[in-house]
């Protein structure tokens, strides 16, 4: 098969090419060069082939035997570029990819979209890092760092090579329905800063990061997998503030950048069309104006955003067309292959400038070692992917988020043996937090509250609790996303409002989601632990037990009482 011959042209020419492909700081440069692998591996595939170097397929283990095996069909029969990973199973992952990789004639491109590391995907058997709201307070970028050269350790141990991330919008629209904790937050130098940590981290650590969602997605209010958002700023507006870290980044050296399904008219005045498959906004601004030359990649192609006003394939084409490197997940890509070779023929897309953009993929999986490619061993695989210095790591960066707000007077004057009340709203039953805080007091009442609780519980509940020295207002989101609001009632919140004066008020949700609860203000000492995840809970019971001290920053504005940076 061409793999075996393109390995051997690869020990010929190793000191040519494999030397310079561990040379991590100099991806973009690196494959916009030539190397010996990359021409013999382009001058053997047909026309076809090349074009469909350019294409990922969604691979999932979850959706049964049936899937697994249409997926490898279509690896075999049209030889694309890569995979987009989604749900399912370490093992089975590995496995799968391993049989891929078998049947494709150039090594495949794995990718996912590991935001906050594997957990994204394969949340019950591998870590979740903090999200990227939650890293946004922290203080020391070096942890970033190192968090992305975890992130990195665990895709080259299940056989990934290029995260889809970190994400690089500023979220300056609270309601953002797709972005929100996703986001470093809303000050461009804070995002460019952590972005940077993050991306730095993979890429010392062998793995392509991709920044996105280029232009800026951040101050949208439709989600682009259902709709198409449409950007009404000025040029002038974008540049000076979403597409600040983008610039700052790409000085920085950025190998990926993801280009989303947005209209913005002020940079493409064509009716409908989303910036992924606008020629003036990927060639004209992203690489002429910002200079950038590494990879290019679409936001999903099957994506309402973008199939919606160009159903049929032609978006793909105007992907290509528009300057793309990469497509993801298109809707069938046979068929746009077909489309592409038309548009060649037809002087729509230029042959040379298509057949660079090939060279360039190889050349990453040349820079990544695929040439060298090795089946991934499946022996200790949930051992290595959960290791307890990654485990260490995320306590770390949980400890290091937690932000107080207001004063530090009742957690620097809290007592074990004073009596305490916790009242824990949205919960039904203690979790990490309770349990903790149970387990080092002597003389607590723990009340559970949700929107199902009486308004007669609830006033009784207020009476008990302000009979305590020491409350504590414990507000959980248990969804595994959260959004700016927590979904209690008015009751619900009125509690909050009375008891918010002689509490410290506890959030273990979106930080946006303070703004919900009128009167939280009062508080003398308000905790932000961001996420409802036990490494979270962790660090903020220790908070409150003194065993942390506090040094997050809120990374967004939440309203007039509450800004950026603060902090005590």
């Amino acid at each position: 098969m061409l793999k075996k011959l393109a390995l051997g042209v690869a020990a010929l020419a190793s000191s040519i090419s494999f030397s310079q492909a561990q040379d991590k700081k100099d991806f973009v440069k690196y494959i916009n060069s030539p190397h010996v692998w990359v021409d013999s591996v382009f001058n053997s595939l047909t026309p076809k082939e090349r074009i469909a170097q350019l294409f990922l397929v969604r691979a999932h283990t979850n959706l049964g035997q049936r899937y697994i095996d249409s997926v490898a069909q279509v690896v075999q029969d049209e030889q694309l570029g890569g995979l987009v990973v989604f749900q399912g199973g370490p093992v089975r992952h590995v496995d799968m990819f391993n049989r891929y990789q078998h049947l494709s004639k150039v090594p495949l491109l794995i990718t996912f979209d590991g935001e906050w590391g594997l957990g994204m995907r394969l949340p019950d058997s591998t870590l979740s890092y903090p999200y990227q709201m939650t890293l946004g307070a922290i203080q020391n970028d070096q942890l970033i760092y190192q968090m992305g050269q975890e992130v990195a350790k665990d895709f080259h141990r299940i056989g990934m090579h290029f995260n889809f991330a970190p994400v690089v919008d500023i979220n300056n629209n609270p309601k953002n329905p797709v972005i929100g904790f996703r986001s470093f937050g809303d000050n461009k130098e804070n995002v460019a800063k952590k972005a940077k940590a993050y991306m730095d981290g993979m890429m010392n650590g062998g793995i392509i990061s991709s920044l996105k969602h280029f232009p800026g997605h951040g101050d949208t209010d439709v989600d682009s997998h259902h709709d198409l958002p449409q950007l009404t700023f000025t040029k002038d507006r974008l540049e000076a503030l979403e597409m600040f870290p983008f610039k700052e980044l790409i000085r920085a050296g950025a190998p990926a950048i993801m280009v989303a399904h947005m209209n913005i008219p002020s940079l493409d005045p064509t009716p409908n069309i989303p910036s992924s498959i606008s020629k003036p906004i990927v060639t004209g601004i992203l690489r002429e104006e910002l200079g950038f030359r590494g990879l290019t990649v679409t936001d999903a192609m099957d994506m309402n955003g973008v199939k919606k006003f160009f159903p049929n394939g032609e978006a793909d084409v105007m992907a290509i067309i528009a300057g793309h490197d990469l497509l993801e997940v298109s809707e069938n890509s046979k068929r746009a292959i077909d489309l592409v070779l038309k548009a060649i023929v037809e002087g729509r897309i230029n042959q040379a400038d298509l057949d660079a953009r090939v060279k360039k993929v190889l050349a990453s999986k040349l820079w990544l070692g695929l040439d060298q490619y090795r089946d991934v061993n499946t022996v200790n695989l949930y051992t290595d992917l959960n290791r307890t210095s990654s485990k260490q790591l995320i306590d770390q960066l949980a400890a290091s988020s937690v932000t107080v707000l207001k004063s530090t007077d009742k957690i620097k004057s809290f007592k074990n043996s004073e009596k305490t009340a916790i009242v824990n709203i949205g919960l039904k039953s203690p979790g990490t937090f309770q349990q903790i805080m149970g387990d080092a007091l002597t003389n607590e009442t723990q009340y559970f509250v949700t929107d199902e609780t009486s308004e007669s519980d609830l006033k009784n509940i207020i009476k008990e609790a302000k009979k305590n020295k020491q409350i504590i207002l414990a507000i959980h989101d248990t969804r595994s996303r959260p959004r700016p609001e927590v979904p209690a009632n008015n009751e619900v919140k009125n509690l909050v409002k009375k008891l918010a004066k002689k509490s410290i008020v506890t959030f273990f949700t979106n930080p946006y989601a303070l703004d919900g609860f009128k009167g939280v203000n009062k508080s003398k000492t308000i905790l932000v632990a961001y996420q409802n995840d036990d490494f979270m809970q962790r660090a903020a019971a220790k908070t409150i037990l003194g065993q942390n001290i506090a040094t997050g920053k809120l990374p967004v504005t939440i309203n007039k009482y509450f800004k950026y940076a603060s902090g005590k």
